[in-house]
């Protein structure tokens, strides 16, 4: 039995024992009973200048690899959002770019794609409303003529610019009607972008929702969904059964998604998770037991990766994509543990062990060893010796391994056609 090496908070070491990974299998059809996407993160050259404000030098095959494998398990793939490190280190040319490959790997496989439209590639901090439409627009059209779908997202521009709620029905109802196709807003909280304080007119959640409500009633036929990212649940259930049917509520709740995809019987939320972006195999796992009817073996699966999810996104949250591409390099999906700006060094080793311990137990490594030895020569580069021993104690603390499903599922080399993906 392999040893897996821990080190806590005061430096201790301590070891559990490596897991297998679970016998997750791809789906032979498109998930059908909710939709998901996972909100994919980029992958810099290793070799590349990634400091702080210096462009973001993206290795293309590593970063669109990852996409391809989003999609080779059924789920859709949320690119250029914050995930992808927009406003935190992803320039407004590599964003473009991005969208543009992303879109036409998307097309090449059928796979299912939507992209983030903003305001940044605005130099100035404060501009008028008039100009963040303008700002809006512009990247509306660029991705409409890339051929992917939109998420309108949360605008730092808009939240200063406006004045109130009447400011941000304005700006919508323009952007809205210049769009070619219905597209999904996005309600960023301020766990993951301060700037973004009092969005929607108001810090109260409620008053907020209101107008969110009303940007939606205004034209219904413009928006298919909303992603809530609040880490609020009951605010993002209030909101859901206040949808017209005709939008879908996208949970971005990554403390607290097990349930609100689970649902209850007045409805469900499907998803946009960066936590999805980290947990592929186990989402599409979980949905298919949905789609087969099995409740239970849908908790059972995705239950155990909440604790992870919310060690990747403990505050200071925005830090999340830190952990995002730490699993991914543990998983394999890239050469080197390495982000744009040099975000890799945004959390300590310790809360990356914490991040390993989790992942071992909810059945998030996907090759278990190869991420045994990674994280074992990262300690060993930081002057932390890996134990030795092959002995390995358990904490009680840490959630039992997700079960591997039933070998009657279809085989993980049986081919998903992705054309078939819902619209």
């Amino acid at each position: 039995m392999t040893a897996l090496t821990l080190l806590d908070a005061q430096g201790g070491v301590a070891s559990v024992a490596l897991n297998a990974a679970p016998a997750f299998q791809k789906p032979r059809h498109p998930l059908a009973s909710r939709v998901a996407y996972a909100a994919a993160h980029v992958v810099p050259k290793a070799h590349a200048d990634n400091t702080p404000g210096e462009p973001a030098e993206i290795d293309w095959d590593a970063t669109l690899a990852f996409r391809h494998h989003v999609w080779s398990w059924g789920l859709g793939v949320a690119d250029a959002m914050d995930t992808a490190q927009r406003n935190m280190g992803l320039d407004p040319a590599a964003t473009r770019e991005l969208i543009s490959r992303s879109a036409a790997e998307a097309a090449s496989v059928g796979g299912k794609l939507v992209v983030g439209v903003n305001t940044d590639h605005v130099d100035e901090e404060h501009i008028p409303l008039d100009r963040v439409i303008d700002a809006y627009k512009q990247q509306l059209h660029q991705t409409e003529d890339a051929g992917a779908g939109v998420v309108l997202m949360a605008s730092r521009h808009l939240a200063r610019a406006a004045q109130s709620a009447d400011d941000y029905r304005r700006v919508y109802r323009e952007v809205l009607a210049a769009a070619s196709t219905p597209v999904v807003l996005h309600w960023l909280g301020t766990a993951f972008d301060p700037s973004l304080a009092g969005y929607f007119g108001s810090d109260d959640s409620d008053a907020a929702s209101q107008t969110l409500l009303e940007i939606i009633e205004d034209d219904p036929t413009k928006v298919q969904g909303v992603k809530m990212s609040l880490l609020d649940a009951d605010a993002e259930i209030a909101v859901r059964r206040r949808l017209p049917g005709t939008a879908r509520m996208f949970t971005g709740d990554d403390f607290h998604y097990v349930g609100l995809i689970e649902g209850d019987d007045l409805g469900h939320s499907d998803a946009l998770l960066g936590a999805f972006s980290c947990l592929a195999p186990n989402a599409s796992a979980a949905i298919q037991a949905l789609d087969a009817g099995d409740v239970e073996g849908y908790r059972s699966i995705l239950a155990p990766t909440e604790p992870l999810s919310q060690q990747v996104f403990a505050a200071p949250t925005y830090y999340y994509k830190t952990g995002v591409a730490f699993l991914s390099w543990l998983n394999g999906h890239q050469a080197a543990f390495q982000m744009v700006g040099g975000l890799h060094a945004a959390r300590s080793l310790p809360h990356l062990s914490r991040i390993v311990e989790l992942a071992n137990a909810s059945g998030a490594l996907e090759r278990p060893e190869l991420a045994a030895a990674r994280w074992h020569a990262m300690l060993t580069l930081n002057g932390v010796e890996p134990a030795t021993t092959e002995a390995a104690t358990a904490k009680d603390d840490v959630p039992d391994a997700a079960p591997a499903p039933e070998p009657a599922a279809p085989s993980a080399s049986d081919p998903i056609d992705l054309s078939e993906l819902p619209a």
